[in-house]
């Protein structure tokens, strides 16, 4: 049986531009760099509060990156989704979606990753 999730991996064409995103609109920090037995080129990037890892891969002998619609999302609680959005913005990365309240009292909103692949942000309520 498995103990804990460490870490979730997300193959990329562009390494830089996906780590920038990463860390300076969504504000995770790289962790570790290095690069695999087989030549990937691997970056590991934590969330504040969270012991599981993202890892974005680059491993331009796996062909075209090609993220389908709807495929992944990753997500991401935010203290203030009205602030993030403007930060985001700024950083040229406006919201894709939203911001959309729930049921539950949460509201949430979507941005996107340079390489399509999507970012859901929740608003927990106060």
């Amino acid at each position: 049986m498995v103990k804990k999730l460490l870490h979730t991996r997300y193959r990329v064409a562009d390494l830089e531009k996906t780590v920038a995103f990463y860390r300076d609109v969504l504000g995770l920090t790289e962790i570790d760099r290095k690069t695999s037995p087989r030549g990937s080129k691997l970056v590991f990037l934590q969330t504040p509060g969270s012991e599981e890892l993202i890892e974005i891969c680059e491993f331009a002998a796996s062909g075209p990156v090609i993220v389908g619609p709807d495929l992944t999302h990753l997500a991401f609680e935010v203290e203030d989704l009205s602030a993030f959005a403007k930060h985001a913005a700024a950083k040229g990365c406006p919201l894709s979606d939203g911001p959309t309240p729930t049921s539950n009292g949460s509201v949430i909103a979507f941005i996107d990753a340079p390489e399509g692949y999507e970012i859901e942000l929740i608003q927990r309520p106060k």
